[in-house]
C-alpha cells in the first residue's frame, strides 16, 4: 500500500478515537484499522441533496453531521486538532444558527451564530470564571448584557463593540454600586455611586472619576456641592454640614479625599478577550478519497468562513472545475448574476501645491497660522464651555510679518494677518474628537505639501487634502462661516450628546487676510476626511434622496475610483448587521432632527465602498462565488478580520457589511429592484455639506424650479421637508443583512 494511504489511514483512526471521547459517537472498529475507508455515498433525502456524512480530514480534523454541495450544511459537529470544537447549525460551510463553541483553554460560548461569528444572544464563560449573558455582534458584546466577574462583581447594562456603553449598573462585591452612563468601558457622563458605608456621589464623571458638577452626600445628612476635578486648582464648591457634624462651628473637609481614598476600592474589572475567535478557525474540507496527492494542501474555509480554493487542489463537481486562478465559478455555487466592473484606482487625488503654484503662498500662510494656533500654550480645555466662548466676536487676529515678531516666526511668504474664530470651542472639539495636537499639526503643517483638488465644488469653494489624506481644507464664503458660527453651540452640544454622530467633524475655522490693495480675505474650514483609510475606496456615492440632476454626467469609460456618483447612479442596497442597522437608524434620526432645527438643507450622505474580493481584470464576483487566497485575502482583509481591530470599528468607519445589486425598472426610479447578487464590502459613510441654510436664495430657487419640475424631485426644499425626504430615502437603501 502507498505511503500516503498509510498516513491518511492512521490519521483517520486517531481522529475517530478522539471524536468518540468528545462527541460521544459510537465507533465500530473495522477488522483492521489498517483498512482505508472511502467516504460514504450521499443518501438522498426528501428535502434535496442534504445528507448525513462523516469526514476525516488529512490534517486530522473531523466532521460529522449534515452535508450539502460539498459544505457542512444543517446540524453538525466539527473538531479541530488543536482542541477547539463546534457543535450546532451550519449554512453552506459557515456556523450559522444556534451552536456551542469550546476552546482548549476551557472557554465556552453557547448561543447564536451568524456568518461564522458569535452574533445574536449567547452565553460566554471565560477560563478565569467570568461569565457574560447577552447580545453579541461579530464576536463582540454589543447591546444589552449581564456580566458576572469571577471576583464577585457584576455589570448589567449596555455594551458597544465589547465595552460598556450607554446606561449600566456595576455592583462591586464589597457592596459599592454605580448606576449611570458609560462610554468605551469607563464611567462617563451622569451617574450615582453608592458606597457600602452610605456615602453617595451624584453628578458627572469622566474616565471613571468625578469631573464637572456633582454632589457628595454623607449618611448623617451633610453634603458638598461644587465642580469636581482631579486637579485641586480646578475644584471648587461648598460644604454644608448637618447639625450633628458641626464641631465648634468649624468644619474642614478636603474633596481630594474622594479621589485618594474613596475611589480606591471601586476598580472596574478589565474586559477579557475571547482566546481564539470562531471566525478565525480554519476548517479543512474533504477533497477526494482516492488518487489524491498527499502533499497537496486541503481546501479549507478562510478566516471569514468561506471555502478556499487552490490551484493544486482542483474542485470538480458535475463536470465543472475551478478557474485558472483557482477560484470557483458562479455556477459552482449557484450564484446569480455576473461580475461587476470596479473602476480603475487613481493613486492620489489632486495636484501637489509646490513652489510656483498660484496658491503656494496661501498654503504657507495657512500652515504658519495653524501651527501658531494649535501650538499656542494654554490650560487643558474643559468640556463645560461658557456661552462667551461661542460669541462670533470671539476671534483673535495675529500679524505675521516676514521678519517675524515677538509671537510669530520669520517666514518666506508675504506679510499676512491670521484670524482664529472661537479658538477655545474648536480646541475643545478636537479634544472631544480625540485628536492629538501633535499629530494634527504634523498632518497639516509638516514638510509634505497639501494637494489641491482639480476643480472647485459646486459652491465655488476649493478643496485641499493633507498628504496623509486625514484632513480636508475647504475655502468658505462669508455666509457659510456665519451659518457655522450661528449653529456652533448646538453643533457642540450635539456631539457631546451623540459621540457617534455621522455629521461632518469640524476642527478649526480660520481666515487669512492678504496684504495689498484688495486685502483679500480667504476663510478656511478644516474637517476630517471621511474616506481616509488603508482600504482602497472603489466606489463613492453622494446621496440626497432627490432625482433632479442627480446623475453623473460621465461616460462609463471615464468613471474612476475617485468619481462621485449620485442618487440615480446608485445600484446597490447597503446591508448592515442588525445591531449596527438599529444604531444607524437611531443616529440618522437624531442627526436629521439636529439639522432640521438649525434650518439646514442640501446636505447629503457620502458613502465609500471597498469591495473585499476584487476579481480578475477589474471584475467583482458576488459573495461566495470567488474565494480568498490561501492567506485569507489581502493584507487589509487580514487586518479587518483581526479581532484586535474590531474595537476600532465605529458607526460609518471601517464597517464590515454587504451590498446587494439592484436594477432600475424605470429611468428616474430612485431605488432599483434587488437582484440577489451580494458583495462583501467595507463601508464608510457620513453626512456632509451641512452649512447651507434655507435663505432667500434657496427659497427663490425652490419657487423657480417648482414651476418647471416636480417639487419633490428638486434639492432646494424647506428644511423639514428636506430632512423627511432624506431620512426616508436613506432608511430605504440601508437594510438588514439576513
Amino acid at each position: 500500500m502507498k505511503a500516503w494511504e498509510a498516513t491518511v489511514r492512521k490519521t483517520q483512526a486517531a481522529a475517530k478515537r478522539r471524536a468518540n471521547n468528545i462527541f460521544g459517537t459510537t465507533y465500530v472498529a473495522h477488522a483492521s484499522d489498517d483498512e482505508y475507508e472511502a467516504p460514504a455515498e450521499p443518501k438522498s433525502q426528501a428535502g434535496g441533496d442534504v445528507y448525513d456524512a462523516e469526514r476525516f480530514l488529512p490534517n486530522g480534523d473531523y466532521y460529522t453531521g449534515q452535508w450539502a454541495d460539498n459544505f457542512p450544511h444543517g446540524s453538525g459537529k466539527y473538531w479541530w486538532t488543536d482542541g477547539c470544537m463546534y457543535v450546532g447549525d451550519w449554512v453552506r460551510g459557515k456556523t450559522n444558527g444556534k451552536g456551542l463553541f469550546s476552546w482548549p483553554s476551557g472557554a465556552v460560548y453557547e448561543g447564536e451564530f451568524k456568518n461564522g461569528f458569535m452574533d445574536g444572544e449567547g452565553i460566554y464563560s471565560a477560563p478565569n470564571g467570568d461569565m457574560y449573558r447577552g447580545s453579541w455582534i461579530m464576536n463582540l458584546k454589543h447591546g444589552f448584557g449581564v456580566k458576572e466577574y469571577s471576583n464577585g462583581d457584576t455589570y448589567e447594562g449596555g455594551w458597544c463593540r465589547g465595552l460598556q456603553e450607554g446606561n449600566g449598573k456595576y455592583q462591586w462585591k464589597n457592596g459599592n454600586c454605580y448606576e449611570g452612563e458609560w462610554r468605551s468601558g469607563k464611567i462617563c457622563g451622569k451617574g450615582k455611586l453608592h458606597w457600602a458605608n452610605g456615602n453617595l456621589y451624584d453628578g458627572y464623571w469622566e474616565d471613571s472619576v468625578p469631573k464637572g458638577n456633582g454632589t457628595f452626600k454623607w449618611p448623617d445628612g451633610s453634603f458638598y456641592v461644587g465642580n469636581w476635578s482631579k486637579d485641586p486648582k480646578e475644584q471648587n464648591g461648598n460644604y454644608y454640614p448637618s447639625g450633628s457634624s458641626i464641631v465648634d462651628g468649624n468644619v474642614e473637609w478636603d474633596p481630594q479625599h474622594v479621589y485618594n481614598e474613596d475611589l480606591q476600592d471601586c476598580v472596574i474589572c478589565a474586559n477579557e478577550k475571547v482566546p481564539i475567535w470562531p471566525s478565525q478557525k480554519k476548517l479543512a474540507v474533504w477533497r477526494s478519497s482516492k488518487g489524491a496527492d498527499p502533499s497537496a494542501r486541503p481546501r479549507r474555509l478562510s478566516v471569514d468562513g468561506r471555502l478556499e480554493a487552490t490551484s493544486d487542489t482542483p474542485f470538480d463537481r458535475s463536470g465543472r472545475g475551478a478557474r485558472e486562478d483557482g477560484s470557483l465559478t458562479m455556477d459552482d455555487l449557484g450564484t446569480r448574476g455576473s461580475p461587476i466592473r470596479i473602476p480603475k484606482v487613481i493613486k492620489k487625488q489632486g495636484e501637489t501645491i509646490s513652489k510656483g503654484h498660484k496658491n503656494y503662498e496661501l498654503m504657507l500662510n495657512l500652515q504658519l497660522g495653524i501651527r501658531h494656533s494649535v501650538g499656542r500654550p494654554g490650560p487643558p480645555p474643559s468640556l463645560d464651555l461658557k456661552a462667551s466662548a461661542f460669541d462670533p466676536k470671539e476671534k483673535v487676529w495675529t500679524r505675521f510679518p516676514p521678519e517675524g515678531s515677538k509671537h510669530t516666526p520669520p517666514h518666506q511668504s508675504c506679510e499676512f494677518r491670521w484670524k482664529d474664530y472661537c479658538p477655545l470651542v474648536f480646541r475643545t472639539l478636537r479634544k472631544l474628537f480625540k485628536v492629538d495636537a501633535a499629530d494634527y499639526m504634523l498632518s497639516l503643517c509638516g514638510n509634505d505639501a497639501l494637494r489641491e483638488l482639480s476643480s472647485p465644488g459646486k459652491s465655488g469653494s476649493f478643496f485641499y487634502l493633507t498628504n496623509d489624506d486625514r484632513y480636508m481644507i475647504k475655502t468658505m464664503k462669508k455666509s457659510e462661516a456665519q451659518v457655522l458660527l450661528r449653529m456652533l453651540p448646538a453643533y457642540y452640544n450635539h456631539f457631546r450628546s451623540y459621540e457617534h454622530s455621522m455629521v461632518t467633524k469640524y476642527y478649526g475655522l480660520h481666515c487669512v487676510k492678504l496684504n495689498g490693495p484688495a486685502q483679500r480675505k480667504v476663510r478656511f474650514i478644516i474637517m476630517g476626511n471621511l474616506l481616509c483609510s488603508e482600504y482602497t475606496i472603489h466606489r463613492r456615492f453622494d446621496l440626497k434622496g432627490s432625482s433632479l440632476g442627480r446623475i453623473t454626467d460621465k461616460p462609463e469609460s471615464e468613471i474612476d475610483a475617485n468619481t462621485i456618483l449620485k442618487d440615480l447612479d446608485l445600484n446597490f442596497l447597503f446591508l448592515l448587521q442588525k445591531t449596527w442597522l438599529q444604531e444607524f437608524r437611531r443616529q440618522i434620526e437624531k442627526d436629521c432632527e439636529f439639522l432640521e432645527q438649525e434650518r439646514i438643507m442640501d446636505y447629503s450622505l457620502l458613502v465609500g465602498l471597498h469591495f473585499r474580493e476584487p476579481g480578475m481584470a477589474g471584475d467583482l464576483i458576488p459573495s461566495g462565488a470567488r474565494t480568498p487566497t490561501e492567506n485569507g485575502g489581502s493584507d487589509n482583509d487580514q487586518l479587518l478580520m483581526d479581532p484586535a481591530g474590531w474595537g476600532t470599528v465605529k458607526l460609518g468607519e471601517h464597517m464590515p457589511a454587504r451590498v446587494e445589486r439592484t436594477e432600475r425598472q424605470e429611468e428616474l426610479q430612485l431605488i432599483g429592484e434587488p437582484t440577489g447578487d451580494c458583495y462583501d464590502v467595507v463601508m464608510f459613510f457620513g453626512i456632509i455639506d451641512i452649512l447651507q441654510d434655507y435663505d432667500i436664495t434657496k427659497r427663490l430657487e425652490h419657487a423657480y424650479k417648482s414651476i418647471q419640475y416636480d417639487p419633490t424631485s428638486i434639492s432646494a426644499v424647506d428644511p423639514r421637508q428636506y430632512a423627511k425626504r432624506f431620512r426616508d430615502f436613506i432608511l430605504r437603501v440601508f437594510a438588514e443583512d439576513d
